[in-house]
């Protein structure tokens, strides 16, 4: 299910899409983190389905080291990032900063795992954690600062997921019948 990080993509694009739905209130708020949900599960159902057993075997050490490291310093720049944001009374700062670490982190990944396709949610998730720091400062609400940022990274992650798996899986055969 996680072969080609298409389970890392869909739940991470979950968490996204759950920071987005924050936004919302009523009962548009459950409607929405319901979808979410069910377009997260999909994503993993599909890609258990249609990719290939070979798909995202395990990594030369080499490699595995390379995304050890990308990804802790990722996490050590959140934690960071978390903990100045929260002193300096700026916590609505935390996801469009996050944004942009995580859409920096898929840049070596994409040599990493020679997967180029990863500098689109590279790109993606910079350009809405750009767009979240501009809503705040031009004195946009906390709320369009969640939404905008949620969204556009949850959409990113997804799409890179679907790409993987539609790239990566063999094709689905169609049958005609004729009578």
């Amino acid at each position: 299910m996680f072969k080609s990080g298409v389970g890392f993509l869909a739940l991470f694009g979950l968490g996204w899409w759950l920071l987005a739905t924050s936004a919302f209130g009523g009962a548009a708020r459950p409607a929405a983190m319901v979808v979410g949900c069910a377009a997260a599960i999909a994503l993993m159902l599909t890609a258990r389905r249609r990719l290939p057993a070979s798909a995202g075997g395990p990594f030369p050490a080499d490699r595995r080291r390379r995304f050890l490291q990308i990804n802790g310093l990722q996490w050590l720049l959140i934690l960071a990032i978390a903990q100045v944001c929260a002193r300096t009374g700026t916590a609505v700062l935390i996801p469009p900063l996050v944004a942009v670490v995580v859409g920096l982190h898929f840049l070596p990944l994409a040599a990493v795992f020679e997967q180029p396709r990863l500098r689109v949610p590279a790109a993606l998730l910079t350009a809405a954690g750009v767009a979240g720091l501009a809503v705040w400062l031009g004195d946009g609400p906390d709320t369009t600062v969640r939404l905008v940022v949620g969204l556009v990274s949850a959409i990113s992650l997804w799409g890179t997921a679907v790409w993987t798996v539609s790239e990566a899986a063999p094709p689905v055969a169609v049958h005609i019948v004729r009578e």
